[in-house]
């Protein structure tokens, strides 16, 4: 993986996204190898992940788009993150052994069908079944607003809906991780 000068520096907001104080946003380095094209995609810094974090990305229900989901996964892909995509129609059951299977770090679930106050609860709760309260659970997709407050009470970490970077969401997964990596 290359390492691509930023065309913004910083970002947007001209401060250091990551939090770490390492310099990125004065060099204008990313993670990202193809900000000369893309540069909505946003910052990644450029220093190394605490380490290789596996990330489930699934397509719940009865949803046939997946465009934007494996968008996301070729993006963590690129930016050194280790990424199984289930595919579309995945029941939370299939989910949920996914994650255990692959001894995931983190999920991204998502969901355009509107279904996501019934199927991400099931998948919440057979991972606390499972013994896997401890996976970062991340929901994208058409989201009202309005239901947002829910999904985190239920224990969702972020939700990201349309209009988020993929530099904000690699950015915030990397370095929802790395702390918790500090934390165990």
């Amino acid at each position: 993986m290359g390492l691509a000068p930023s065309p913004s520096g910083a970002g947007a907001s001209g401060r250091d996204p990551c939090g770490q104080r390492c310099g990125h946003g004065a060099t204008g380095v990313s993670r990202w190898p193809s900000l000369e094209r893309w540069p909505s995609w946003g910052v990644l810094c450029w220093h190394p992940m605490e380490r290789t974090y596996r990330v489930v990305v699934a397509k719940p229900g009865l949803d046939g788009h997946d465009r934007g989901a494996k968008v996301i996964a070729r993006a963590l892909r690129d930016a050194g993150f280790e990424v199984v995509y289930t595919g579309l129609h995945q029941t939370p059951e299939q989910i949920a052994q996914a994650v255990v299977q692959e001894d995931a770090d983190a999920l991204g679930l998502s969901l355009l069908s509107g279904a996501h106050k019934v199927l991400v609860p099931r998948v919440l709760d057979l991972l606390a079944e499972a013994g896997r309260e401890d996976v970062t659970v991340v929901v994208g997709g058409i989201i009202p607003d309005a239901d947002i407050p829910d999904l985190e009470a239920m224990g969702v970490a972020r939700v990201f809906t349309p209009g988020a970077s993929l530099g904000e969401i690699g950015s915030w997964l990397e370095a929802t991780l790395d702390a918790r990596e500090h934390t165990a």
